[in-house]
């Protein structure tokens, strides 16, 4: 099995909402829809989980602190500060920081409003 498969619940994650934009006026077919910046801060062990996907919710990260561990098709990948990743509609993955100090990433994407 494997570790895609065993993603645990969401813990130890802390999310902030930066900044959204609502799209509807600034471009035409974005009705209902908005830029949302976020940061999220993982302690030590956290994980954001279970597995999800990005359908419908594009978007990128970038790590500010710490090391995040991204699972994706059976493979666990190491993102330090200065690197990050795009979700895109093909992305299915869950993450964790197996370090020792809190990792902080930022991250922006585009979501139906609430």
């Amino acid at each position: 099995m494997s570790d895609d498969q065993v993603a645990p619940e969401t813990k130890g994650v802390a999310a902030e909402v930066l900044a959204t934009v609502d799209l509807g006026p600034e471009i035409e077919g974005m009705e209902q829809r908005q830029l949302r910046m976020r940061m999220f801060t993982f302690e030590p062990g956290a994980v954001f989980g279970p597995i999800h996907d990005h359908k419908g919710r594009p978007g990128t990260v970038y790590i500010l602190q710490g090391t995040i561990t991204d699972h994706r098709n059976g493979v666990a990948t190491d993102y330090g500060p200065g690197v990050g990743w795009p979700e895109d509609r093909n992305t299915t993955h869950w993450l964790e920081n197996r370090g020792t100090i809190p990792a902080v990433e930022i991250s922006v994407d585009i979501v139906g409003q609430e």
